[in-house]
């Protein structure tokens, strides 16, 4: 899945999406994939509506939110909250999904926080700095 080919990822969503609604046999990544999409239903017409969807560009500074930079985050999390990486981040996403009503809420409480530490390492050139981005979950737990 992790191409650098926007419309390659984006295809992915798209045949993950049709193959669950298919009931067809899915790859663990797919049924992943899957299972963010039913949390997201404001998507669906999206990811089934072909061409136009996929080529449809998301700005910013026009206030929208890119659908499938959103989903990849909540993927993102859940791969670390799998992993437990950095070492911290499942309990706090348990501790914010008992807080706030499950994964979904929790995960989008989360996706700023790694939206930011994304944003720093790309603006400085470095990885990810795990430490400042677990700092800022913990944060969350505080408000």
């Amino acid at each position: 899945m992790f191409s650098s080919d926007r419309d390659t990822m984006r295809k992915q969503y798209v045949e993950a999406w049709r193959k669950f609604r298919a009931g067809e046999v899915m790859t663990p990544l797919e049924d992943m994939i899957a299972r963010v999409i039913v949390d997201h239903p404001e998507y669906h017409a999206l990811l089934e509506s072909g061409e136009k969807g996929m080529q449809r560009e998301y700005l910013p500074e026009d206030g929208e939110t890119n659908p499938f930079l959103h989903m990849g985050m909540h993927l993102a999390i859940r791969e670390q909250v799998g992993t437990d990486r950095p070492p911290g981040i499942r309990a706090v996403h348990r501790q914010l999904s008992e807080r706030h009503g499950g994964t979904v809420a929790a995960e989008h409480r989360m996706i700023d926080c790694l939206a930011e530490v994304l944003w720093r390492a790309q603006r400085d050139q470095t990885a990810p700095d795990e430490q400042a981005y677990l700092r800022d979950l913990e944060a969350l737990l505080r408000r």
